[in-house]
This record gives C-alpha cells, sequence and structure tokens, in this order.
C-alpha cells in the first residue's frame, strides 16, 4: 500500500538516478534510497556506470546493518537475473528490508515481474507505481530500447524568426550561447548524434561535445545516399571521439567502390543498407546498444524520419534572427507540433526552446513517454 512519504522519497530516488545519465547505456538510469520506520534516510546510491554496482546494491552499501526493517525506493523494479553484477534481489532479501517501492516494472524480459515476484515469496511488501510517470520519462531511451529494439529518437532543429535553418552553401549559426551550452551539455548524455549529408556538406561539423564532459565515445551517424560527403570532412578527423558511421543505400555502394573505401580509410565504418531504410538503420544501432538517437539534421532528413512514424520527440529551437531568405524549414515538426498533447517552452537566452513527445498510439513498450 502507497504511504504518505513514498512520493517525496521516490523524487529523491528520480534525483540521483540522474547521475549516471550517459555512462549506463544501454542500462538504464536508476536510483534507491534506504529509509527507516521513522523516516531517516540511511542509504543512497545510484548505477553510475555500464557494469558498476545497481543503485540498489549500492544504497544498500551505505546504508550497512541500518537497512534492516527499513523501505527500499528504486526508480525501476529491482533485477532477478545475473548480467554484468549479480540479482539485487538476493542482496535486498538478504539486507533484511521490509518493504520495497519501485517506481515502475522492469520490461526487461529477464526480469518484468520476477523481481516483484521473488521478493513477495519472501515476504517483502512490494509497491509499484510510485512516479510512475516520471520514472518512464527519465527512462524512455531505455523503454524504446526494450521494447522496440529501436533507439528513442529526438529530432532537434533550429529556425530563424522569419522560418529558414540556413542559407544554401553557407554556415550559419543561429542560437545563441546558452542555447549551444544546452544542446552540448545533451550531446554528453545521448548515445548518437544523426545528421544528413547535405548538413555535412553545408556546415562540415564535427559532431562532439564541447565544453561537456562525455563519460563515453559519442557514435555519429551520417546518413548520405548518395554518397555526396566528400573525403575531407572534418569528422572524419574525429574518430578518435567516437565511431563515423555512414549510412548509404547498397546501390550506391556498389557502383561507387572507391568512394565507400575511401570513407573506411579515413577511420568511418560503411553501413550499406536497401534505400532510405530507416527502421533497418534503427535496428541496427540498437544491436550496438544505442538507445537514443539525436537527429540534428536537417529537414530533409527530419522529414525522412517524420513519414516513417519514428519520431519520439522534437526539440524546437527558435531564434530571433532574421536570414531573409535561404532553406526553409518544411512543414514537418511544425505538423507534428500541431497534434501534440503539451508543448513545454524553455528560454535559453535569446532563444526559445520547444519540446514536445509524439504520441502514437501502436506503442507496445509501456508508457507512452520520451524525454
Amino acid at each position: 500500500m502507497v504511504a504518505a512519504g513514498d512520493e517525496p522519497f521516490m523524487d529523491r530516488a528520480l534525483f540521483l538516478a540522474e547521475r549516471g545519465r550517459g555512462r549506463t547505456s544501454p542500462n538504464p538510469v536508476v536510483g534507491a534510497v534506504v529509509v527507516r520506520p521513522d523516516g531517516v534516510v540511511v542509504g543512497q546510491g545510484a548505477h553510475l556506470e555500464l557494469g558498476a554496482p545497481h543503485a540498489e546494491v549500492a544504497a544498500l552499501d551505505a546504508a550497512g546493518p541500518r537497512a534492516r526493517g527499513a523501505t527500499l525506493y528504486c526508480t525501476l523494479e529491482p533485477c532477478v537475473h545475473h548480467g554484468r553484477t549479480g540479482p539485487c534481489v538476493e542482496r535486498i532479501a538478504a539486507a533484511g528490508v521490509a518493504r520495497v517501492v519501485a517506481a515502475m516494472r522492469d520490461p526487461n524480459p529477464l526480469v518484468n515481474g520476477a523481481g516483484v515476484a521473488f521478493l513477495r515469496a519472501r515476504g517483502i511488501d512490494v509497491v509499484l507505481g510510485v512516479r510512475a510517470e516520471a520514472a518512464a520519462r527519465q527512462n524512455a531511451p531505455f523503454l524504446r530500447w526494450i521494447g522496440r529494439r529501436r533507439p528513442l529518437v529526438t529530432i532537434k532543429t533550429a529556425t530563424s524568426a522569419d522560418g529558414f535553418v540556413g542559407r544554401a552553401g553557407e554556415r550559419v549559426h543561429l542560437t545563441g550561447a546558452a542555447a549551444d551550452r544546452h544542446f552540448h551539455r545533451q550531446r554528453a548524455a545521448i548515445d548518437a548524434i544523426a545528421v544528413g549529408s547535405g548538413t555535412v556538406v553545408a556546415d562540415d561539423p564535427v559532431l562532439t561535445a564541447r565544453g561537456a564532459y562525455r563519460h563515453r565515445p559519442l557514435t555519429r551517424v551520417i546518413f548520405d545516399w548518395r554518397l555526396r560527403v566528400p573525403a575531407s570532412a572534418r569528422v572524419f578527423a574525429t574518430v578518435g571521439a567516437g565511431p563515423v558511421i555512414m549510412v548509404v543505400s547498397a546501390g550506391a555502394a556498389l557502383d561507387r567502390p572507391a568512394v565507400v573505401a575511401g570513407f573506411t580509410a579515413r577511420g568511418a565504418e560503411v553501413e550499406s543498407v536497401p534505400p532510405h531504410d530507416l527502421a533497418g538503420v534503427l535496428a541496427r544501432l540498437a544491436a550496438r546498444g544505442i538507445t537514443w538517437l539525436l537527429v540534428e539534421g536537417g529537414p530533409t532528413l527530419h522529414a525522412a524520419f517524420c513519414r516513417a512514424g519514428l519520431v519520439d520527440h522534437v526539440q524546437w529551437v527558435l531564434s530571433p534572427r532574421m536570414l531573409g531568405g535561404g532553406v526553409a524549414a518544411g512543414g514537418a515538426v511544425a505538423d507534428l507540433a500541431e497534434s501534440a498533447a503539451e508543448i513545454r517552452r524553455t528560454t535559453l537566452g535569446g532563444d526559445t526552446l520547444i519540446e514536445f513527445d509524439v504520441h502514437r498510439t501502436d506503442r507496445s513498450d509501456g508508457p507512452d513517454c520520451a524525454r
């Protein structure tokens, strides 16, 4: 049964879970808090890195013998299987915890209710569903990856006040310093970033996280169906920061093997797929453990993801700058915004960030949510 103090303690666990952001993928981020019957917190922890102790174990280690008779709050159902670490449920039972409050069930087929059943079979009271929506949002990339075997897809665009994303053949920087800091911090947390060949040809980006610490290599994905990207592109000089994957159509790769060889000579990996098979590309990325893909540009690639029904979350930055002409933003993002259930606005210096989740009725991977 839910108790009066459960939600504040779960909020604390959710806060702790964020310490693992960008470090645990493809595992979820998880936080845990151990609380004595008198309401005193005696242990807390988070899953801080792939292969490191889980949040529940870290919290129990901090609590020590004070965990006996206590309540353990965790943002995800404790695991019951042997993976990189041992089962958390065995440690919880051995610690003498009297009650476990979990925000949500773990949809991993290796868990999915088995952790709850294990604990209840040993006389431990288990409560599910406290702050479930917040927990689902927090682990939206993991939920999409485990439920659909594809990454969560966020598309990000920036437009001028008069509706343009740039000028043809010219590098245009629309966003200010505050927005740039915000999105480089995001690059430090995601698994992979994607752009189309047009963006590389026009802007020659390096697609790295700058001014923000990134714990793990960042995968860069470039959709270059027609092999337009030159071998001199700056991104190829950054393979030390993470893999560069060139997605090309199978036909173009057969017709122009020298260009493909040029990509591999620069250290890139080449994925040859049927033309515009975005779902197939996402499945390949998921097989690499990529749970969150940020699609930064440009409008042609955004429109393709929208047509394929593969967008989960949108970030749309409105700049006060006027361009007076150039490359039009297109209507794909605006069309998605019209059907958004909730739109969130954040001021980033002189820019405005508009965010919303894309809701569909065909989802089979738990709560309909995205970060």
